[in-house]
Order: structure tokens, then C-alpha cells, then sequence
């Protein structure tokens, strides 16, 4: 069944492949932005989804200007990878979520899909902000003023990512043979997944969100698998025949780093999902579509 969902984060690059492929589903996508967002991600989408600006209309408007909204889906956020404070992470991971969370229980809205990290809330700002979130979810889907799905997300990679993200400055720097790769050790292990993956998870969960008991509800989405970081760049080098140098040992670990973080889908593969691309078809797809 068609479903109109406020999508935010949808300059992104995750927000928009999930715009692109939700419009492509039959839904429809009413997609939050600031004045100064680059729209190039959503180039493909611009024809059939609508904008608001919400530095421009109040962002009640967004829930009462386009028609009954059946579900929100957030993905906007700070990484914290720009030089930003805490308190400039804090207003784009959790004060302004909370304020559309406000507004969307306000309009009734029944579901809101959220984006978290897997990552250990005390890492990082970033980490700490995305998980202080998910909590005042949890707090108002106890209360049942909203259904609250919150699906922590695992390292993503795709084709036009984020150049500061890690898996895309590996895959870069081998395909033009950077001089040095200057690296930790590598032992830490992590779950990378495929982009087309994560978004298949979000439609799923949209889809199937009557099968899932309860007000509040959360999800891993990744592979599954972990491998070491070495593994991970080891085969991207390898793949891409590359001639950069690779100095592992270079860097030292962050304090508190997380040696193993890999996605339980236990409970996604039960409502139907499963990961389609391994590792090494995933880093293929997008070695290919860089070159």
C-alpha cells in the first residue's frame, strides 16, 4: 500500500537512496532540508518528491501542508567530521529530533523509523547524541504516543558516499594509488554492509510494521559478518590492484576503541530480510561505479 513519509536526512547519502527507492516503491516522499543543502544526491529524485525547507515554513507545516502523513523516517545527522562542537552535534542529533518527534506525535502521525548508530554511545559525541535519541523514543513509545522502530546501523558503504567516511577514503586513496595508506593495526573487527542492504531493511520495516509487537522495537542492520579492518583494506587493495603503500601500525588506536561490533539480524531475516551482497560483491559494485 502507497504511504506518504517525511523523510529527513534526505540530501544525505543514505537519506537519499532511501528517497529514491521509496519513491520507486509507489510512495510518496516529503523531505525535509536546510537553505544552504546541496540537493546533488537527490538530483534523480527532484522531479517527484517535495521539499520543505525548514528554516522557512514552521515544521508543523510539514506534517499538515502535503496531506495525512502515515510515517516518518529519520535519517538526518551530524558525524561530528566538520570540526563541530558538542553542543552543535547535540542540536542536530537531539534537540532538533526531539522537536520532530514533538510535532510529529502532535500531528498523530502512528510510526516514526529511526537511525542509530551501533556504535558505543561513549566513543564519541556523535555516538553518545544518536543514542541519547533513541532513549527519549524509547520514553514516548512506553507512553504510546507514537510507535518508535529504531534501527542501528552497522558501516554502510556505497557508490557517492561521504568521502570522510572511512570505507570511502580506503577505497579512493587504493584507486589512485595514494602514496601511503597510514593506518591502525587493523584488529579491530567490524560488520560492513552494502548500501542497497540498509535501504532494503528501512522499506521492509516500513512494510512490515504491523508484524512488529510492541510501541517500541530495534534492529541491527549489517551483514552480520565481521571482519578485521586489515581484512577489510586488505581486500579493497587487492580488488583494485592498487600500488599504495599500506602502513598499518601507523596511527594508535582512539581511546576506548570498540574491538568487535557485528549486527545481530536474527530478527530482520525473521520478517523477511536478508543481506544480498557480501563484502566482496558490495566493494566490487562500487570500485567499479568510482572508475
Amino acid at each position: 500500500m502507497s504511504k506518504r513519509i517525511l523523510l529527513t536526512g534526505a540530501t544525505g547519502y543514505l537519506g537519499s537512496r532511501l528517497a529514491e527507492a521509496l519513491l520507486d516503491a509507489g510512495h510518496s516522499v516529503v523531505a525535509l532540508k536546510r537553505k544552504t543543502s546541496s540537493l546533488r544526491h537527490l538530483e534523480s529524485s527532484l522531479p517527484r518528491i517535495i521539499l520543505h525547507d525548514v528554516e522557512e515554513i514552521a515544521l508543523s507545516s510539514a506534517f499538515n501542508n502535503y496531506g495525512k502523513i502515515d510515517a516518518v523516517i529519520h535519517c538526518a545527522t551530524s558525524y561530528g567530521r566538520k570540526g563541530e562542537s558538542a553542543s552543535q552535534i547535540a542540536d542536530a542529533n537531539l534537540n532538533f529530533p526531539l522537536k520532530l518527534i514533538d510535532a510529529a506525535i502532535a500531528a498523530e502521525i502512528p510510526l516514526f523509523l529511526n537511525t542509530d548508530t551501533a556504535l558505543d554511545k561513549f566513543l564519541n559525541a556523535y555516538s553518545l547524541s544518536k543514542t541519547q535519541f533513541a532513549e527519549w523514543g524509547m520514553y514516548f513509545a512506553r507512553q504510546k504516543k507514537i510507535r518508535f522502530i529504531n534501527l542501528k546501523l552497522e558501516h554502510f558503504f556505497g557508490v557517492g558516499d561521504d568521502d570522510t567516511k572511512f570505507t570511502s577514503h580506503v577505497i579512493k586513496s587504493c584507486l589512485m594509488n595514494a602514496p601511503e595508506l597510514k593506518l591502525t593495526l587493523g584488529e579491530q573487527k567490524r560488520d560492513f554492509i552494502y548500501i542497497d542492504d540498509v535501504v532494503a531493511a528501512y522499506l521492509l520495516l516500513l512494510e512490515k510494521q504491523e508484524s512488529i509487537s510492541g510501541w517500541f522495537a530495534e534492529f541491527d542492520v549489517g551483514s552480520g559478518a565481521a571482519v578485521t579492518i586489515r581484512q577489510f583494506v586488505e581486500l579493497v587493495h587487492q580488488i583494485t590492484e592498487s600500488k599504495a603503500k599500506l602502513n598499518f601500525g601507523a596511527y594508535p588506536y582512539r581511546e576506548g576503541e570498540v574491538m568487535l561490533s557485528q549486527a545481530d539480524t536474527e530478527s530482520l531475516q525473521k520478517l523477511g530480510w536478508h543481506c544480498g551482497h557480501t563484502l566482496e560483491q558490495g566493494l566490487k559494485l562500487v570500485i567499479e561505479g568510482y572508475k
